[in-house]
């Protein structure tokens, strides 16, 4: 399955958490119920998943936790925030980058619309 495809399926477990919970509820709520989503929808799917950065040949343990990384391909940030700002956008691009994943989703369900809330990011270094 290409990361593309995979993306169509995270947008669609996307909505339809949204739907059925709306905005106002905690980080930790939406990222149960789309792991939930994802996985129903066949998908290996890790949660909290430990991201380790290589500095000078040397494994670090700096703390990185990637919220849902989807068939070891896609990461998922999820928040449930009042605004998005860049801090967000510089998380995901070090977690693609520290990864060697190519494509995340930075995805806020604090949002009247989740079409609103989604936001796809490309990392074309590792290429």
């Amino acid at each position: 399955m290409t990361e593309n495809e995979i993306g169509k399926i995270i947008v669609d477990c996307s909505y339809k958490v949204h739907t059925r919970l709306g905005p106002g509820l905690l980080e930790s709520a939406y990222q149960e119920c789309l792991v939930f989503e994802l996985k129903k929808e066949g998908l290996a799917v890790q949660k909290e998943t430990g991201l380790p950065l290589i500095y000078d040949e040397i494994k670090l343990d700096c703390g990185y936790r990637i919220d849902i990384l989807v068939e070891s391909k896609v990461i998922v940030e999820v928040k449930a925030v009042e605004a998005m700002n860049e801090v967000y956008l510089a998380q995901i691009l070090t977690y693609l980058k520290l990864s060697g994943c190519r494509l995340g989703f930075l995805i806020n369900f604090n949002v009247s619309l989740i079409k609103n809330g989604i936001r796809r990011v490309v990392n074309n270094l590792n290429s």
